[in-house]
């Protein structure tokens, strides 16, 4: 592999290239977050209507992401990720203008296709370098990116309050639009080992799902993230219709669970490769595990404030960024040569996992449960997350086990 040249579209990407699409995917999913009471209004629908724009969008990128994977391992990492910000583009503008539920959720749905990010980013970062080393720099690149989902919401909510809920989706547009640019520019082919054809990524899968190590990986990262989809599922409707902020305000809580994600990313890009993955894993889901019984504990007693709920998401947060880029570097290095195929995979199962937590968060709350149902999902996803590391672990260190 070439040494990486920043603009040079003939050496592999530099990684504010990896940083900007990955953030790119953060950002089209939570940037209007605290406007969805203010579209439910405007379009005259039920919460549940304008929810599906979350939940969906998530079960959508499942399906996307089955399809990246094979294709950049048929055609390459560049072609594909140019394609999706084109299709991007388009269905932001159509969101922009969209005067029915209906319109907006088609094309929300299509926005799916800026996951390429964040399938992709991981492809390159593995094409580019060996496992140890990949979640180091997928750990650099999360902390990065996670700069966007952590001011996201914040500028949705100021935009909103000053322009409207369509303001979001125009910021969007002008976001894909630069990242285009830079992608154009900067994204050289990682893929030095194309496959012969389409068919034959999916004719790999069965060697995929038949791993144990691959669905341990999966799992862990489809429970870790887990709780921070179900917080996007509930958190609007606590903070918004439970709690009366208004979209600026709500918007700054969710610097909490981002602020932590970030500082997690910092210490898994710099210490992942000398502890090693699994060590990094079960580490953050413990802390994950930590912060999410908190606010449990804390409303099982009364305290049922919005620091209460908001607060303790920094450390769920700080425990997932310790836990994600390894279960994510992981997943990859399965199978090396499918490394792209392997993420869209174990991406599709980790969103489709994520989709149904968040529809399930936003479900069972109303007025009358409060926000403790959402609090236990989050809870029973940091436990069973914490289940798959552990198994991981005793995959790799089976004397420990046996010693039991």
């Amino acid at each position: 592999m070439p040494p990486t040249r920043f603009l040079d579209r003939t050496s592999p990407p530099h990684i504010v290239s990896l940083v900007a699409i990955a953030g790119l995917s953060a950002l089209t999913m939570n940037i209007f977050l605290p406007s969805l009471p203010a579209m439910a209004k405007e379009l005259a629908v039920d919460y549940d209507r304008v929810q599906i724009l979350v939940s969906g969008y998530i079960a959508m990128t499942a399906l996307v992401q089955l399809i990246i994977g094979p294709l950049s391992d048929r055609f390459g990492r560049r072609p594909v990720m140019l394609g999706a910000l084109v299709i991007l583009l388009a269905a932001s503008l159509i969101c922009m203008v969209a005067t029915s539920i209906e319109v907006l959720t088609v094309a929300r749905m299509a926005q799916t296709a800026v996951v390429a990010g964040l399938v992709l980013s991981r492809a390159i970062i593995r094409d580019m370098v060996p496992v140890e080393e990949a979640a180091s720099m997928i750990g650099y690149v999360t902390m990065g990116m996670t700069l966007v989902p952590m001011v996201g919401p914040t500028v949705g909510g100021l935009l909103s309050d000053a322009f409207g809920w369509r303001a979001s989706f125009a910021a969007i547009a002008i976001a894909g639009l630069l990242v285009l640019v830079l992608v154009r520019n900067d994204l050289g082919e990682t893929n030095r080992q194309k496959s012969s054809s389409f068919t034959a990524q999916f004719r790999a899968w069965p060697g995929l799902l038949t791993s144990g190590r691959f669905w341990a990986f999966t799992l862990a990262a489809t429970f870790t993230s887990g709780a921070f989809f179900a917080f996007l599922g509930g958190a609007p409707f606590v903070g918004g219709t439970l709690m009366g902020m208004s979209p600026s305000v709500l918007g700054l809580q969710f610097m909490f669970i981002a602020s932590g994600y970030i500082v997690g990313n910092f210490f898994s890009g710099r210490y992942a490769r000398r502890a090693g993955i699994e060590a990094m894993m079960l580490i953050g889901g413990g802390v994950a595990l930590a912060g999410a019984a908190l606010p449990v504990l804390l409303f099982w007693q009364g305290i049922t404030t919005a620091l209460a709920f908001f607060a303790p998401q920094i450390i769920v947060g700080f425990g997932n960024g310790l836990s994600l880029p390894s279960a994510n570097a992981g997943i990859v290095s399965v199978r090396p040569e499918l490394a792209g195929s392997a993420s869209g995979l174990g991406g599709a199962i980790t969103m489709g996992g994520g989709a149904f937590v968040s529809w399930l968060a936003s479900a069972i709350l109303s007025t009358q449960t409060g926000a403790m149902p959402l609090l236990l999902v989050m809870l029973a996803c940091c436990v069973l997350a914490l289940v798959a590391i552990g198994v991981l672990w005793l995959q790799r260190h089976p004397s420990v086990g046996a010693a039991r």
